[in-house]
């Protein structure tokens, strides 16, 4: 035997048509392209803009050093962190920016910052890698809400890949 119909139907959209394509709307506004002129506007002024792209190049940087002090405190790394350290490369440049330190495992002599300090376990140092990864996706996640378009997707995909770092840092321990 069928249901009888519900005394009062509705009359117009549903709540989840609604909530639908609101939705879908929503994700149309934020991936459409747009371009130079309006993004400028949208973010205030071009320096601010700028002012993150800088940023994010220079924390891309601090990165590779970080990468450069473990590898030459613990060679014995090298095919763990090599990769990554090769991304965090891939980021500066990515932001518009060259690296000019070789790797330690290129040239056997590179020497990283003397403010990257290591810890003297190998543990200790992925852990330590992987906290200034996590910290660094964290920061760029922030930023990204500041700046428009396409430096904004650049750095939730840049921030995404710090965090995924940050977990095969902490995943190898295991």
């Amino acid at each position: 035997m069928p249901y009888p119909p519900p005394p009062r139907v509705p009359s117009g959209p549903r709540r989840r048509s609604l909530l639908a394509s609101f939705a879908g709307g929503a994700l149309l506004v934020g991936c459409s392209e747009g371009t130079g002129d309006s993004e400028e506007s949208t973010a205030g002024s071009p320096s601010v803009v700028e002012r993150v792209r800088v940023r994010a190049a220079r924390d891309s940087r601090g990165m590779v050093e970080r990468y450069d002090a473990v590898l030459a405190a613990h060679p014995t790394l090298a095919e763990r962190v090599g990769p990554l350290r090769a991304e965090a490369v891939r980021h500066v440049e990515a932001f518009g920016e060259k690296v000019t330190t070789a790797s330690p495992t290129a040239s056997g002599s590179a020497s990283p910052s003397p403010s990257a300090t290591v810890p003297a376990t190998e543990k200790d140092a992925l852990a330590q890698l992987a906290a200034a990864e996590r910290a660094l996706a964290d920061r760029r996640a922030e930023a990204l809400l500041d700046v428009p378009g396409e430096l904004a997707r650049l750095l939730a995909s840049v921030a995404a890949a710090g965090a995924a770092h940050a977990y095969l840092l902490t995943e190898g321990a295991r």
